[in-house]
């Protein structure tokens, strides 16, 4: 890989460092590229991303941003699963990794908080941030559903009264 080609792939991941708020490290080993793929999509339908990375360059890309802390966790071959969503590159990664031994869940961050093993696989654990807006809007709708219900029984009661009082004469 020539020169120019390095210091784009630098951008770039420097560039997606910036910009997610969840990098999960993983280290993997014998992944087919059909079960690289199956992750890739299963990672893109929650928004989330993978990326194969050499170490160095990741090591370079780290400086100045957030994650400059996890330099030492980029050892072997690894790759990164990253998203804006604070959970969802976590679940897919370790959902993944339970099935598939190939694929190694090494630790992360998320925001400027460095994660281990256990704290990667407990935020996984959490709902995701479309999950939790949906049963805010449940709860919310909950209420309102409760209220329409007490107001619509006295009108209810009133009809089925003057119904029974007309069909009994």
């Amino acid at each position: 890989m020539d020169r120019s080609r390095k210091e784009e792939l630098v951008a770039e991941l420097h560039q997606t460092f910036e910009d997610t708020n969840l990098v999960v490290i993983t280290q993997q080993t014998g992944l087919t590229v059909q079960e690289v793929t199956m992750l890739r999509s299963q990672l893109r339908g929650e928004g989330a991303s993978f990326h194969v990375t050499k170490n160095r360059l990741a090591k370079i890309a780290l400086k100045g941003t957030k994650f400059e802390p996890l330099e030492d966790s980029f050892t072997g071959p690894t790759a990164i699963a990253v998203s804006e969503d604070p959970v969802a590159a976590a679940k897919v990664a370790v959902e993944f990794a339970n099935k598939n031994e190939k694929l190694t869940i090494v630790g992360g961050a998320l925001g400027e908080k460095v994660l281990g093993v256990d704290d990667v696989k407990a935020l996984a654990k959490l709902p995701s941030l479309d999950e939790l807006r949906g049963k805010i809007v449940g709860l919310l709708q909950a209420p309102a559903g409760k209220i329409v219900g007490v107001l619509n029984a006295p009108a209810g009661q009133l009809a089925r009264v003057f119904s029974a009082y007309g069909s009994s004469e």
